[in-house]
């Protein structure tokens, strides 16, 4: 499963709040109570007089301590400081505040607030300009502070959203690791299963065979090459499965390879085999070659489990538009139950027909059990 990942850094994250990283927080958290602690050591050093003062100093400083988690709550409670600051005579030292608190609003303020704490800071420098006719000064260095700080709260805002997109892609990644790593596993079941369970079912098969002298040596010669292949097939798959360079080439699949050896390995079971259609027809592309191919292996390995006594088909039938394929058996009286199935062949041949936008069946038809697979060529 993907998972999307949210690329929107800089101007377009102002549209939403934000909140502070932990560390963020403690650096805050400890400026604020270092500023706080200065001013109520003032409070009892400082004459009674100023102590109304130093008692709305401790407010706004701690005012910005609401902005960790109501940022609207804050710039209101801000305003009230504003307001009470011209009773004590301390507006200055608000506006001065609220200069440094533009780089916590923009670190964290949607584009509302943003909007909306800048226009009512210009109006606090506006009145404390023209409440004091000596501030020109003082305003420049409010203008000049709040000009400072709101490029670092925005610097950082963009910072922690790399940060968070970062985190996003890692977790995606890992995820997408470990998807893979599911796949290769189930990739590695299949071929398994696909080409070394059809050799073990012979050698399964002709071993029940060994005690019968006529056919004794046949059988034994039949379970030295099942053997092989099955040795050749599991190399091929671990040199698959290895990152290693590989020793030999990638073997696809050969349909017209499938069906002699499908025929062989029937007819030593005591099945006749009735072949038609030609399986080197130059129409058939490779995807519809090696799908075959597969199917054809997998039926043979499922007759020799659970076939009864008559004939078997393989029918191929090619045009110009599909390739279509019909293998027929004879089902069996009884079931046996000394070559048991999962029913995974089944399923595998099921998944290759259909990934390859063909049609699959597979049914018990008037007494037989039938395979079909039609895969397009055009």
């Amino acid at each position: 499963m993907s998972l999307p990942i949210r690329d929107d850094t800089g101007v377009f994250r102002l549209a939403r709040d934000e909140k502070l990283t932990r560390l963020e927080r403690i650096v805050v958290l400890a400026v604020i109570g270092g500023l706080m602690t200065l001013d109520i050591v003032s409070l009892f050093v400082s004459p009674a007089g100023s102590a109304l003062a130093s008692v709305l100093s401790i407010a706004t400083t701690g005012t910005f301590a609401l902005y960790l988690w109501w940022p609207w709550v804050a710039t209101g409670s801000l305003v009230a400081m504003f307001a009470l600051s011209f009773v004590t005579g301390t507006q200055f030292t608000v506006v001065l505040a609220a200069s440094v608190g533009v780089g916590l609003v923009m670190r964290l303020g949607r584009m509302a607030l943003i909007l909306s704490y800048t226009g009512l800071f210009l109006l606090a420098v506006a009145v404390v300009a023209y409440t004091d006719g000596g501030a020109t000064v003082n305003v420049g260095i409010y203008l000049v502070i709040a000009t400072v700080s709101g490029p670092i709260g925005f610097a950082l805002r963009v910072a922690s959203a790399r940060g968070h997109r970062l985190e996003e892609q890692l977790v995606i990644q890992a995820e997408q690791e470990k998807e893979a790593v599911l796949a290769e596993r189930r990739w590695i079941a299949g071929e398994l299963h696909d080409s070394i369970a059809h050799h073990l079912t012979v050698v399964a098969l002709h071993v029940q065979m060994l005690d019968d002298p006529e056919i004794s040596r046949d059988s034994q010669e039949a379970i030295r090459t099942a053997a092989k292949k099955a040795m050749a097939d599991l190399r091929f798959v671990i040199e698959l499965a290895d990152d290693g360079p590989r020793t030999s080439a990638i073997q696809t699949g050969d349909l017209a390879e499938a069906v002699d050896e499908a025929r062989s390995e029937i007819e030593s079971a005591g099945h006749p085999v009735v072949s038609t259609g030609d399986p080197r027809d130059t129409r058939l592309p490779r995807i519809a070659e090696i799908v075959l191919a597969r199917i054809v292996r997998e039926s043979a390995t499922n007759i020799l489990k659970h076939a009864g006594p008559g004939e078997v088909s393989i029918q191929l039938d090619v045009d110009d538009e599909s390739a279509a394929l019909s293998i027929r058996s004879p089902l069996p009286a009884t079931p046996r139950r000394d070559l048991p199935s999962s029913g995974t062949g089944l399923n595998r041949m099921a998944e290759r027909v259909i990934g390859a936008s063909g049609e699959f069946s597979a049914e018990a038809v008037d007494g037989q059990w039938r395979v079909s697979a039609r895969l397009p060529i055009a």
